[in-house]
């Protein structure tokens, strides 16, 4: 049978280990295809050379809180100021209703002491013009609120710190600074996007997605209102991504409604052709610059916790097992986030008792594991638990910034061990936390990963350069690696004989060029279309 598509005189960089590369490529029906035949209606391109590779695979990123952002929000750097964020909040004010909510982010881990004053309160105040204002951090764990929108919230000086969550208060005022669960409280007085915002919303991430070669992802927590847009896209064919849904376990940041056994329990009707609920997702820990996460040696002494603290997890370990065990046992993988050395600790030591009760095929990630002890290193591959590598903070940049403000220096220099997880053994997968990193540019991190340094040479050093891997694990690390993390290998993440036909062409050869990061996608193509074209 001819084929639709032939690609010739291209380099094309398979990452499939039995011919990883070829010169030329031919796509038949959506797939890959070892025939090359041309017929009267082939389509025959010469790429003159240009740089063919599968289309990237984020495994952990928040798709519709992007969209929702770029469509709906006020968005801004975490390099911005205290300063900037007043005007760019006075600015969108001023377009807004008097008592319509103004929400957005992120703001930088290093401002948290600046916005723990009442006074800080008072300046979003005025700037806001006394409307409802709610900025999420740059880890989106955390919330800067006004005094309207804590009001609405009925939060006061009286309201206790919600379980999991800390209302950081001045002088026994509420300051405005909301951590972790505190900040629910207001998210759920915001107001809901209507069901064709939220596909407004998913279809535009996934359109940024495809111009960073994008076609295949893990959505880390959704909400039915997500999976509905995603199921209503999948339904009318305009779903031109792979996507995996993490359905929340327990949700401490995002003020989901249902999560846990209501959620698990109608994610089947929600399954697509595209899209795959396939995992459930639990917090079980925070993160370090406010102290949410759960370590193994404590932080640094300060005035509110003293000097032995070293945080905690969500859960004792026996719920966390049992969740997993009902998760395994219900067909569900686990995507668990842990930012701290205990955390992550406490989740191998679970998998290991759902691996012996017989569950040897579910896939387990660790989400983020930034901080990992040394003796679980090689746990990772001894349990089948895949490292989601996400955010791109292996390089020095400003959270990296502010977890250096609350650990030991030699711990806080110690993070994302790449090099010796995959030295062990161990699956590693790129993923982005779009919007946690500020784009989901795939190519900054696969540079940051080789290099350990500041892909744009903003900041100095290098972080832990002993852990750097080569350009070739990094790339694999955001193409088959995630794919198979995520349960999508047996679809895409290599240029494979009956895989789909996603891929990307490249203005440059990466393994040709000082600047990798500068990479940019010329065209995307997801399931043998074209969906991006610079």
């Amino acid at each position: 049978m001819a084929a639709d598509l032939v690609l010739t005189n291209a380099v094309v960089y398979t990452v499939d280990a039995e011919r990883p590369w070829a010169s030329t490529m031919a796509v038949a029906g959506g797939e890959i295809t070892a025939d090359e035949t041309i017929g009267p209606h082939t389509e025959v391109r010469d790429l003159d050379g240009a740089f063919v590779m599968p289309g990237l695979v984020d495994v952990h990123n928040h798709h519709a809180m992007a969209g929702r952002a770029d469509l709906f929000e006020l968005t801004f750097g975490a390099d911005a100021g205290f300063d900037d964020i007043l005007a760019a909040v006075r600015a969108r004010a001023a377009s807004l209703g008097p008592d319509e909510w103004l929400t957005g982010g992120a703001w930088a881990s290093t401002l948290v002491s600046r916005l723990s004053t009442v006074a800080a309160r008072r300046a979003l105040d005025d700037a806001a013009g006394g409307r409802p204002v709610a900025l999420a951090d740059d880890s989106r764990h955390n919330r800067w609120v006004s005094s309207r929108a804590l009001e609405l919230a009925g939060i006061t000086a009286a309201t206790p710190d919600p379980a999991g969550g800390v209302i950081v208060r001045d002088a026994g005022e509420p300051s405005g600074l909301l951590l972790e669960a505190a900040g629910v409280l207001v998210e759920r007085v915001t107001g809901e996007l209507t069901p064709e915002q939220h596909r407004r919303a998913s279809r535009r991430a996934i359109e940024i997605l495809h111009g960073f070669g994008v076609t295949a992802f893990q959505d880390a927590g959704v909400s039915t209102d997500i999976l509905g847009a995603l199921k209503a896209l999948d339904d009318e064919g305009e779903l031109a991504a792979w996507v995996v849904s993490s359905l929340l376990v327990n949700d401490p940041i995002f003020g989901f409604d249902p999560v846990g056994a209501p959620l698990l329990e109608v994610a089947g009707r929600y399954r697509g052709e595209h899209h795959r609920p396939d995992f459930v997702k639990i917090f079980l820990d925070g993160v370090p610059p406010t102290r949410t996460a759960a370590f193994l040696e404590p932080y640094l002494p300060d005035d509110v916790h003293g000097g032995c603290f070293h945080g905690s997890t969500t859960m004792p370990p026996d719920e966390l097992t049992g969740w997993l065990l009902t998760a395994a046992a219900a067909g569900f993988s686990a995507k668990v986030h842990c930012t701290g050395d205990a955390s992550v600790r406490q989740f191998l030591d679970a998998v290991e008792q759902v691996r012996a009760a017989g569950y040897a095929s579910t896939r387990f990630q660790v989400a983020h594991g930034q901080f990992v002890h040394s003796d679980d290193l090689p746990r990772f591959a001894a349990l089948g638990v895949a490292a989601d590598i996400s955010p791109f903070l292996w390089v020095p940049g400003v959270i990296p910034d502010a977890i250096a403000e609350v650990l030991p220096a030699a711990r806080a220099s110690r993070m994302q061990p790449n090099r010796t997880l995959l030295d062990t053994g161990a699956l590693v997968a790129g993923g982005s936390d779009w919007p946690v990193s500020e784009s989901p540019n795939a190519w900054e991190g696969i540079a940051g990963l080789v290099t350990r340094e500041d892909p744009h040479g903003r900041r100095p050093g290098a972080l832990w350069p002993e852990q750097a891997i080569t350009l070739a694990e990094a790339i694999e690390a955001f193409t088959l690696g995630g794919a198979r993390a995520c349960g999508l290998d047996d679809v895409t993440g290599s240029l494979t004989p009956g895989r789909s036909a996603d891929f990307v062409v490249l203005d440059r050869n990466p393994f040709r060029t000082s600047e990798v990061a500068a990479t940019q996608v010329v065209e995307t193509w997801f399931a043998g279309k074209r969906v991006f074209a610079r």
